[in-house]
C-alpha cells in the first residue's frame, strides 16, 4: 500500500506473531493483566503507550492474545475511554504546535505544507469518527477550538 501524502510505497514494520493464542510461559492471568492496564490508563498513559509497556517490562507479547480483547475494548468495558480518541489528538496537538511555529516563522513553507497534510489527516479522521458515530454529527475541525481542546 501506498503512502497517504507521498508517492512511494510504506516502510515495512515489524512481523505478528503466527498464533492468536497466548504463549504457554506467560506468567500473568488474565486478571492480573486486566487491573496493569487498568492502572496504566489512571497514571495517564496511553492506549498505545500501555500495549509498548505491557510488552517491553512485563513481557506480555500480544494483550489481545493473552485477553481476547484489545487495550481499548478493556478500557471501554471499564468506562474509563476518553472522549476523544487518541490518535485525532495527537494530530490535533501537532497542528497546535505547527500554528505556533508559523506565526513565528512566516516565511517557513515546509512545515506550511506539513501544517496543511496534518489538518487534511485530521479532517479525514473527523469525517470517519462522524460515520462510525464517536463523534457529535454537527462537529468539525476548527484550529483555534483545536487549541482550546488541547489545554483542557
Amino acid at each position: 500500500m501506498a503512502r497517504m501524502h507521498a508517492r512511494k510505497k510504506g516502510k515495512s514494520g515489524s512481523t505478528h506473531p503466527v498464533k492468536k493464542i497466548a504463549p504457554e510461559w506467560l506468567q500473568y492471568q488474565k486478571d492480573e493483566i486486566k487491573e496493569l492496564i487498568i492502572k496504566m490508563h489512571k497514571e495517564g498513559k496511553l492506549m498505545s503507550h500501555i500495549g509498548i509497556i505491557l510488552r517491553d517490562q512485563y513481557g506480555i507479547p500480544s494483550v489481545k492474545a493473552a485477553m481476547g480483547k484489545s487495550v481499548k475494548e478493556i478500557i471501554k468495558e471499564e468506562e474509563l475511554l476518553p472522549k476523544w480518541p487518541e490518535d485525532i489528538m495527537n494530530l490535533m496537538k501537532k497542528a497546535v504546535k505547527l500554528r505556533k511555529h508559523m506565526i513565528e516563522n512566516k516565511m517557513d513553507k515546509h512545515n506550511q505544507r506539513v501544517l496543511q497534510l496534518t489538518e487534511s489527516k485530521i479532517r479525514r479522521l473527523v469525517k470517519y469518527y462522524k460515520s462510525v458515530g464517536v463523534i457529535e454529527k454537527t462537529w468539525y475541525y476548527k484550529p483555534e477550538q483545536a487549541a482550546l481542546l488541547i489545554k483542557e
